[in-house]
């Protein structure tokens, strides 16, 4: 049988277990123009025992960038910033891709200087934390079809960038009501042109985005993260099964890494996504109210996933697998010291032989 510590294929990569770290925005890039810090290489490094660590959401250009405190990987000088993070992860034997997140209509001016873009010119209900404080989201600048290609371009630059950085591949973050979630959906994308309005257009960002990244660095290092009837950020999804399937058709070809679903309240839903995805399907099971457990290693014993991702239990649990094989005990996470601040809450959650 085979369990969630045995090894699997992900693209060019053999993991050492199928347990994920899943990507968690901390908002503590606090190096010059969005750099990484030594702090963050010393937190990924810790979790590098992860089959595979995916990073926080990283913006592939300075419009992308949705909230303060979170890194980038559109300049020079970001990339030689990763560079010490990604050697952390590596010194351990770990694996590590970069979440590449266009945060789109969920932003604010003061974060980067410009009017946050979108698929149309439709705010999402809610506020955002800004160095100001909590501000109402704004009404985003609809991209048009040369900023659309631009974005694209965007995304295969940064991809670049990560590999020069020394991650091992790059996800798309596809999912939670950021930029290619907004074109995927029916509230935040009211355009009639080849980028919406029918399921072939609103697929279409997100799957020419993965042709251009696959293209940049090789399908094999590219995975893609969705989050089908997930209302986050004020996301509606209008017939969200046939999208979806839709969309894991048209991406079938490409041969990604893998796809890493954030499961939505429509579980039922997901093994037709299982059976449909033609290659390795990452899990990260719906537990509203609390957080993904031990009992979720089962969905890899029964085949309903190849991997599962962990959020809160990674966040407080540097050495979570060990911690899964044994059992427990595990640390409960400190979510007063989730975004921003120092090493506490962040860096100094102890490891098992410690505790």
């Amino acid at each position: 049988m085979t369990t969630a510590f045995d090894g699997i294929r992900l693209g060019r990569y053999t993991t050492r277990n199928r347990v994920v770290m899943a990507p968690m925005t901390r908002s503590r890039a606090y190096g010059p123009g969005a750099t990484p810090t030594e702090l963050m290489a010393q937190y990924y490094g810790q979790r590098a025992g992860a089959g595979l660590i995916v990073t926080e959401g990283t913006q592939p250009s300075a419009v992308g960038q949705g909230y303060v405190n979170t890194p980038g990987l559109h300049t020079a000088p970001q990339v030689e910033a990763w560079k010490p993070v990604t050697a952390a992860v590596h010194e351990h034997g770990g694996l590590i891709f970069a979440q590449l997140m266009h945060s789109g209509r969920i932003g604010h001016p003061s974060v980067h200087g410009a009017t946050p873009v979108g698929a149309s010119a439709v705010a999402a209900a809610g506020q955002v934390h800004t160095a100001e404080g909590l501000q109402d989201l704004v009404t985003p600048e609809p991209l048009d079809d040369d900023a659309i290609r631009a974005t694209i371009a965007d995304f295969a630059n940064a991809a670049r960038n990560a590999v020069e950085a020394g991650f091992d591949g790059v996800e798309l973050h596809g999912a939670n009501g950021y930029l290619l979630h907004q074109f995927l959906s029916t509230n935040a994308n009211l355009r009639t042109d080849a980028w919406g309005g029918t399921i072939e257009g609103r697929i279409r960002l997100t799957v020419e985005v993965a042709k251009a990244v696959a293209a940049a660095i090789g399908a094999d290092r590219v995975g893609l993260r969705i989050s089908p009837s997930n209302p986050f950020n004020d996301i509606t999804e209008d017939g969200h099964r046939e999208t979806y399937l839709a969309l894991v058709d048209a991406l079938n070809p490409l041969g990604l890494a893998y796809l890493h679903v954030g499961e939505g309240p429509d579980t039922e839903f997901t093994p037709q996504l299982r059976a449909r995805w033609q290659g390795p399907l990452i899990l990260n099971p719906y537990t509203p109210g609390s957080w993904t457990g031990p009992e979720a290693l089962k969905l890899v014993e029964t085949g309903e996933a190849d991997l599962v991702s962990y959020g809160a239990l990674y966040l407080a649990n540097p050495d979570l697998p060990e911690r899964l094989a044994a059992g427990g005990p595990f640390n409960q996470p400190d979510y007063t010291k989730a975004f921003g601040g120092d090493h506490t809450g962040y860096t100094d959650y102890p490891a098992l032989a410690a505790a």
